[in-house]
């Protein structure tokens, strides 16, 4: 994203090479700034159409440098205004066991499309694009199986809010967390990717689903209908963990138990359903009115947020 590729292109020029080793694409999302009153600088306007309006003129030389050096070293590039690069990656570049790494803490999204994505530094971005051995301390593996089905107002997002009440803001670091079971074929691919990119909010180094149909419907409905046979082929040899394997810990989920969660405040594992919220709220005195509410982009909540 074009708020850490700016020092990632600049490391990898000094590099000599005349193209990255992998694909490798940019995406201008960071660094245009929302805002929802008038504002001075936008000629009194405010909005999505005016902030993107904004953003090119305040980082017009940003963009121009990226595009160039994207057009320059054959990397994708995304304009301002194209989307939020861990969609556009979803909708366009994750498949079913691929490898991804990316210049952003919510990388893992695409663990909805069965790849495996971890956020890492711009250096290690560089070293990846300019085809040296990437390296990490192997991961723990945390199996976290699903049964059942989400019910009424429960949502994907709520299974990883309880999962961040289990582990904590730290339990999942040095970890990967790896979805299993029966209830996997309930969830949405978009669904899946919500749980995923919300791993990070516990330190997880990434969360991966196998390949299930729902991601080869998503994969068809995005245009990636050869993805999909492709995944199908090598779903059961590849795409899907292996018979008797043995994980690091294992948390067991029941869906159709799953009530929908308030996680907070002041961290995220504060994980309440509910159904409890209300006596967690005067049992520990905090403010009874809600004053405020927002809906954030990333995880891209569904519509009955």
């Amino acid at each position: 994203q074009d708020a850490t590729a700016q020092m990632a292109v600049l490391q990898f020029m000094s590099s000599g090479l005349a193209a990255t080793a992998v694909p490798t694409s940019i995406h201008c999302d960071h660094l245009i700034e929302g805002t929802t009153t008038p504002q001075e600088d936008r000629d009194g306007d405010f909005g999505a159409a005016a902030d993107l309006v904004h953003a090119e003129r305040e980082n017009a030389e940003v963009y121009a440098f990226l595009s160039s050096a994207a057009r320059k070293y054959g990397m994708g590039f995304w304009a301002a205004g194209a989307g939020i690069i861990h969609q556009t990656v979803l909708e366009h570049y994750a498949f079913p066991g691929g490898l991804f790494v990316g210049t952003d803490s919510h990388t893992p999204n695409s663990g909805g499309l069965g790849a495996c994505a971890i956020g890492v530094g711009g250096a290690d971005a560089v070293d990846v694009m300019a085809g040296l051995p990437w390296e990490l301390k192997a991961p723990k593996v945390i199996g976290i199986r699903l049964t059942g089905e989400l019910r009424d107002w429960s949502a994907p997002k709520d299974v990883i809010c309880k999962v961040a009440g289990i582990l904590t803001v730290k339990g999942g670091t040095g970890a990967i967390l790896e979805y299993f079971g029966p209830g996997l074929e309930t969830l949405s691919a978009t669904g899946m990717a919500t749980i995923c990119n919300m791993g990070a909010e516990i330190g997880a180094t990434s969360s991966v689903f196998p390949f299930t149909e729902a991601q080869a419907a998503f994969l068809t409905a995005t245009g990636r209908a050869g993805a999909a046979a492709m995944a199908r082929r090598y779903a059961r040899d590849l795409l899907q963990a292996d018979e008797g394997c043995r994980y690091d810990q294992v948390i067991e989920i029941n869906l159709s138990d799953l009530e929908p969660h308030i996680n907070g405040p002041f961290s995220p594992d504060l994980a309440w359903p509910l159904s409890e919220f209300a006596d967690a709220v005067r049992e520990h005195g905090w403010p009874h009115r809600l004053s405020a509410g927002l809906i954030g982009s990333r995880p891209n909540p569904p519509p009955p947020d």
